[in-house]
């Protein structure tokens, strides 16, 4: 077993029960349940109990229906779910897992009419005003909670989550912000605790002293009229009074304008909140938000943050985070890079959830990887997450896998992706890559441009050659001061102080938020501190909800920058569901001007001249030292086409195969399902 983590991996005695270690892995939705395909549920809890996390907490479960997230949301509301549930826990229990469900009461973020909460103040992101609850239809919801954790517990589950943050239901009668009312459950913080302190008390004398119930305070609202540091102890303190198991921390509401687990913010860049509870109360506390190897989660409880950390997503990217980091092994965790683009991102568009870094979570009952009993020679041509993720998987199923790349470096777009301020993780995911080609037995040879007659002789040919970026042949984009994104990402060529980017995809986002910071050779993230200030987080013992007074306080801009699109629609308007406002406010905040609905006339030495719609009205030129091309990509398909005039069945995964954007989410996904199939 492993020294490097004695404090992550310290069991925690509950006094009823001991959990193995002291990880969590957090409440994820991934729309599994909504699928009503049990087995595939259970698998899906079952592979990360194998993996020796301590306890899991499932996605949310509605305690009733005006309750849930979603129309037709998960819930506990019959025997029948009772006994669908059990097919889970009882594959958890077999599997060495604990597990707990988690119960979440929507309130006024439901998306469905009968929403309900405490006043009637509709939520910006949802469609619908929720109804005002009468003192019956408070009653009702204690009801209808107590009662779904005791069918939790004849399902089976080692306990309740009781969601009282994130904005959710709960939160929402504890602050002034959506708590309007004037009888007992408002005006005084007395009041306002009132609900989620009679719902503990009730779910804990209902289900007995032998379960675990865990409470999820919300620490720090991130909105305004949000709780105070004062209010939170004192709710924590209530609510262990009233029976709680473990306090787990809740950051931000879903509303907030502050990015709280996207890749940009730090790692463990909340532990200091939870730190703040530490001592205040007497059971175990747990933290959360952006710990993603076992060297953050020891850190953070070296450090007296917390008893416990939870980790969500990083069990998605790997089952087998704990198993790995207890056998020595944590160099080969696939990393969670934080980028929410198959996690969060396919949730709340109605999709199931998966994971850029591994597309088998949630898909274990579909992906299946087995050892071949027909072993192969392989060819990988391109050294991209495309290229890299078939190799890596082909190899570990048995086959005899040769990579070659014509860089002197793997990596491929990632190695552009890492160079932008806020991508900093996926320096550690090409690390990532290089260990498990490595530790697989992929023979990877650098430097090598591959002919047809190089890999003619191969079994099995991957062509993951890539993509390049698209001239768009603007009239004068021969001159000096004309650069593609793939240069400036690379540190090639002079950038002037006024820049026009040209084309406002994800690549012209990235570019544009790499030219308005100062070049840094370390590309660590930035500090928490730093950080902090630049999006105006504070202290929520100085100012309620933990929002500075003094509001956003960004760094100068390091360039003058103009990003530009030929579409009529808003700029970023295609960018990841949930973290594209992120991008838009980032470079909002670094006064990038963002402008669309343009024709591109004409480059010269003095920037770009541009006009406006389709009569092409109003010329004009924007005046730029240098002028950077993010206008899409074009497949690298030479090797493959020329493989097939010689008659060699080849498979095209990655850019290679669709150029669109830079999707790393896509190439990884088919190169695993390819080598998979194979």
């Amino acid at each position: 077993m492993s020294m490097n983590f004695p404090h992550l991996l310290k069991p925690l005695n509950l006094g009823f029960t001991t959990l193995k270690n002291r990880a969590l892995m957090g409440s994820m939705h991934t729309n599994l349940e909504e699928t009503k395909d049990w087995n595939r549920v259970a698998e899906f809890y079952a592979t990360r109990a194998r993996g020796e996390v301590a306890l899991m907490v499932t996605g949310g479960i509605a305690p009733n229906v005006e309750g849930g997230v979603f129309p037709g949301a998960a819930g506990l509301f019959n025997s029948n779910d009772v006994a669908n549930h059990k097919i889970v826990t009882d594959r958890v229990h077999n599997s060495g897992g604990k597990i707990a469900m988690q119960i979440l009461h929507a309130g006024r973020y439901a998306y469905g009419p009968n929403c309900v909460a405490p006043s009637p103040i509709k939520s910006p992101i949802s469609p619908y005003a929720p109804k005002e609850l009468n003192a019956a239809g408070i009653e009702k919801q204690i009801d209808d909670i107590v009662t779904t954790a005791c069918r939790a517990r004849d399902a089976g589950y080692d306990g309740v989550e009781i969601m009282g943050s994130e904005g959710y239901f709960l939160n929402q009668f504890l602050v002034r912000h959506t708590n309007k009312r004037t009888d007992q459950w408002g005006g005084s913080y007395e009041n306002r605790m009132r609900l989620p302190i009679e719902i503990v008390s009730r779910v804990r004398e209902a289900v007995g002293h032998d379960f675990i119930l865990i409470f999820r305070l919300s620490m720090i609202d991130l909105i305004p009229d949000g709780s105070t540091h004062d209010e939170v102890v004192t709710l924590a303190k209530e609510v262990e009074r009233a029976g709680t198991t473990i306090i787990n921390t809740g950051i931000g509401w879903h509303e907030a304008r502050i990015p709280t687990i996207a890749t940009s913010v730090p790692r463990a860049a909340f532990a200091w909140v939870t730190k703040k509870l530490m001592g205040k109360v007497s059971i175990p506390i747990i933290t959360s938000n952006r710990i993603n190897t076992p060297e953050v989660a020891e850190e953070v409880l070296e450090a007296g943050c917390a008893d416990m950390v939870s980790m969500a997503r990083p069990f998605l990217a790997d089952p087998n985070f704990m198993k790995k980091a207890i056998s020595g092994d944590e160099k080969k965790i696939a990393p969670c890079i934080a980028c929410n683009q198959a996690c969060l991102d396919h949730t709340f568009s109605g999709k199931i959830s998966s994971c850029l870094v591994n597309p088998k979570a949630c898909f274990e009952t579909e992906l299946v990887s087995t050892k071949t009993l027909n072993k192969k020679s392989v060819a990988v041509v391109g050294g991209g997450p495309a290229g890299m993720s078939a190799a890596i998987e082909a190899a570990e199923r048995g086959h005899a896998v040769t990579l070659f790349e014509k860089a002197q470096e793997i990596g491929g777009q990632l190695n552009l992706a890492k160079m932008v301020p806020g991508k900093e993780e996926f320096w550690g995911l090409v690390d990532w890559f290089e260990e498990m080609l490595n530790s697989s037995g992929v023979d990877v040879r650098l430097g090598k441009t591959v002919t047809s007659d190089d890999v003619i002789g191969f079994d099995e040919v991957i062509v993951a050659t890539g993509v390049i970026p698209r001239d768009p042949k603007i009239k004068g984009h021969e001159k000096n001061n004309v650069l593609s994104y793939a240069e400036v990402l690379n540190g090639e060529g002079k950038i002037g102080q006024k820049v026009a980017v040209v084309g406002a995809g994800g690549i012209g986002f990235d570019v544009s938020e790499y030219l308005v910071h100062e070049s840094r050779s370390d590309f660590k993230q930035i500090e928490v501190l730093n950080w902090m200030k630049e999006w105006g987080v504070g202290d929520p013992e100085q100012t309620a909800g933990g929002l500075a007074e003094s509001g956003p306080r960004p760094e100068e801009a390091k360039r003058q920058v103009t990003l530009m699109q030929r579409k009529k629609q808003k700029l970023g308007r295609n960018l990841g569901k949930t973290t594209g406002w992120i991008h838009r406010s980032a470079l909002k905040m670094k006064n990038v001007q963002m402008v669309g609905n343009l024709n591109y006339e004409e480059i010269n030495k003095h920037g770009i001249m541009v006009s406006d719609g389709e009569i092409r009205e109003n010329p004009r030129l924007v005046a730029a030292d240098t002028i950077v091309i993010c206008a899409g990509q074009e497949s690298v398909r030479s090797l493959a086409d020329d493989l097939v005039k010689k008659g060699k069945t080849v498979h095209i995964i990655g850019g290679a195969d669709v150029a669109s954007e830079l999707d790393a989410k896509r190439a990884v996904d088919q190169g695993v399902r390819l080598a998979i199939s194979l």
